[in-house]
């Protein structure tokens, strides 16, 4: 027994290791299981679902490719920007008009190049990794909106893991891939599926638009062929340099000029065109407004008068363009003819929307950008390197160097605090400094400058400035005149009066020209003026036509230029002849200072009196020299 008994020992023993390692491989399994479990689950991408899941997940794929049509058109709309807002804004100023954006019907669309309110050219132009980065950016965002309300309804969950989420976009010329990495799982009843890889592609030209958009304004900045057309625009529809045969000055309205000019510039601007554009090209006047750019997309060139712009032109005397007469003053009496020469000079600065449009999967797609043409001096400004793609590239920046502390106060001449806008101007360039209040003034950081100017600025007010050294900073105390505006009453007595010319010349201030009876205000400070009234009626003057010789020295040819020796050579001057249609026949001058309390009356009076009709060239003459001499009456109120 105790044998069999120690049988039975050995035998239980033996049992019990046979238990233990079936156990361990049991558990092994489990484990295998479990774990195998989670692999598979976590890379689980089934090629098929069942019929039940499948229009779950097409809806989820449908969903995907929505969100993405949509971040593409906000592409197309936005300049190649998504995220507009957080770009940093910058204002445009009176230097300036341009912001960092152009409100395009609502929709701020980033300048590829514009102009800084301090007048510092920029570009912030998007790459084609900045669109792609910005559209994963949106779609992780927007891909947690995808409705499932009905499949809801109808005993589904879907659940998604956005908080582990990868996008990759890749854009091509007509297609934009999508391929998303997150946790998709469908459930309904005992049945479950999980798809972690997604990917839809939708067609699109986004990236044809976009090389070609890209090209149109690479173009441009190397041949400037917005600004050329914008300086032919100015010489056909603006006075800029040229003689006529007349007696009386020439004048013209800014503000007319200026107005004619945004209307020619918006017809002519929507005028261009590419060679890739659908359209006939039957006549030269439609083959002047062709782009030689190399792109296939249809481009389109918009304006707007209610853009901003900036437009300025000199001499100028206000709102007053005037050119002079040669040859009626005294003593020239020999010409036999008068004329007069004019040359002004603009600077203009305005906006042009470029529309690279054509027709995908997605329906007619525009991807457009705004960018700024200048005009300085009557010449296009200069050309930059076109090669700053992807972020902002720019001129350095004086004003942004804000290294001395200074204090501005601003009054009026009651010493009576004023808010005005404060800029400090540098080596031709104008930095916006900031806005003083009533209380306290501005202290602020300038930009280090030796002899600087410091100018301000505020409505009702007469600009002041003064020549101010920052570098070691300081403060500034500027008074500003307060200016009133006052109508014009001119009496010249007896006569049909054509028109005149007003000027109000304010010694150290400029002048103010109004050309009445078109125009009767003026805005005027208090200070001493010398007034001058030319008035001109109509006049059936007659000047004849007559030739007469020019000679002038020339050098000789051969031998003789090399030693300096000149000859006289001698031409006809034929002046054809010419109608005076307005001749000088009234006005005068006179020395007055205006007392503030005279310009709060709101009106100025001037008389004068009449010149004789000219009958006659020498008449005419006369009249300047009677005119030279004759005084004005001035009251007020």
């Amino acid at each position: 027994m105790i044998k069999e008994e120690g049988f039975m020992f050995k035998n239980f023993k033996k049992n019990r290791v046979g238990q233990l390692t079936i156990f361990v491989i049991i558990a092994i399994i489990l484990l295998a299981a479990v774990g195998g479990y989670f692999i598979f689950r976590s890379n689980f991408n089934p090629t098929t679902l069942s019929s039940e899941m499948q229009p779950v997940y097409d809806n989820f794929l449908l969903c995907l490719e929505e969100e993405t049509k949509t971040g593409i058109n906000l592409l197309e709309s936005q300049g190649g920007y998504i995220y507009v807002s957080e770009l940093e804004f910058e204002p445009g100023s009176q230097f300036s008009p341009f912001s960092s954006m152009l409100n395009f019907l609502g929709n701020p669309i980033p300048y590829w190049y514009y102009v800084s309110g301090n007048n510092i050219p920029k570009e912030q132009i998007p790459s084609m990794e900045n669109m792609e980065e910005d559209l994963e950016i949106f779609l992780e965002e927007r891909i947690d909106k995808c409705r499932f309300d009905s499949f809801y309804e109808n005993g589904f969950s879907v659940i998604q893991d956005v908080e582990n989420i990868e996008s990759r976009i890749e854009i091509d010329d007509n297609v934009v891939n999508v391929k998303i990495n997150m946790g998709f799982e469908i459930s309904r009843g005992e049945e479950t599926a999980l798809v972690r890889n997604h990917e839809v592609i939708v067609g699109s030209d986004l990236g044809k638009l976009y090389s070609d958009a890209l090209e149109i304004y690479e173009y441009e900045q190397e041949d400037l062929f917005l600004e050329n057309y914008a300086v032919d625009i100015l010489r056909l529809y603006a006075p800029v340099d040229g003689v006529e045969i007349d007696c009386s000055p020439l004048v013209w309205n800014a503000e007319e000029v200026f107005d004619d000019l945004e209307e020619a510039i918006e017809a002519n601007t929507v005028a261009l065109r590419t060679p890739g554009g659908n359209y006939e090209l039957n006549t030269e006047y439609s083959k002047y407004f062709i782009v030689d750019v190399p792109v296939d997309s249809e481009v389109r060139f918009l304006n707007s008068q209610n853009w901003p712009n900036s437009f300025s032109v000199s001499p100028s005397q206000g709102p007053v363009l005037m050119a002079e007469p040669v040859g009626n003053q005294q003593g020239l009496g020999i010409l036999g003819f008068c004329y007069v020469p004019y040359h002004f000079v603009y600077d203009m600065k305005y906006p042009v929307l470029v529309q690279v449009y054509g027709y995908s999967d997605m329906g007619m797609e525009i991807f457009q950008f705004p960018l700024a043409v200048v005009i300085e001096g009557n010449v296009p400004r200069e050309a930059l390197d076109a090669s700053a793609v992807g972020g902002n590239a720019e001129i350095e920046d004086f004003c942004i160097y804000n290294n001395s502390v200074v204090s501005v106060n601003v009054y009026d001449t009651n010493l009576n605090s004023v808010e005005a806008d404060i800029y400090y101007e540098c080596s031709g360039t104008s930095c916006y400094i900031g806005k003083t209040d009533s209380v306290s003034g501005l202290t602020t950081g300038f930009p280090d400058c030796v002899n600087g100017r410091l100018v301000a600025e505020a409505p009702s007010y007469e600009n002041g400035g003064e020549i101010f050294s920052s570098v070691e900073g300081g403060s500034v105390e500027i008074i500003l005149e307060r200016e009133y505006e006052l109508d014009v009453n001119l009496n010249l007595g007896e006569g049909n009066l054509n028109s005149a010319t007003i000027s109000f010349d304010k010694n150290g201030s400029g002048s103010k020209v109004i050309f009445y009876p078109d125009q009767k205000i003026v805005n005027l400070s208090e200070g001493q003026y010398e007034i001058k009234v030319m008035a001109y009626r109509d006049s059936s003057l007659r000047l004849q036509g007559q030739t007469y010789e020019q000679c002038v020295e020339v050098s000789r040819s051969g031998i003789g230029s090399l030693i300096g020796l000149t000859k006289e050579e001698c031409y006809d001057v034929e002046i054809p002849a010419t109608n005076i249609e307005n001749a000088l026949a009234g006005g005068g001058s006179q020395n007055y200072y205006i007392l503030e309390s005279e310009l709060q009356s709101g009106k100025i009076n001037i008389v004068g009196e009449n010149l004789p009709m000219p009958v006659s060239l020498e008449q005419l003459q006369k009249n300047y020299e009677i005119f030279e001499g004759q005084s004005l009456e001035v009251s007020f109120g």
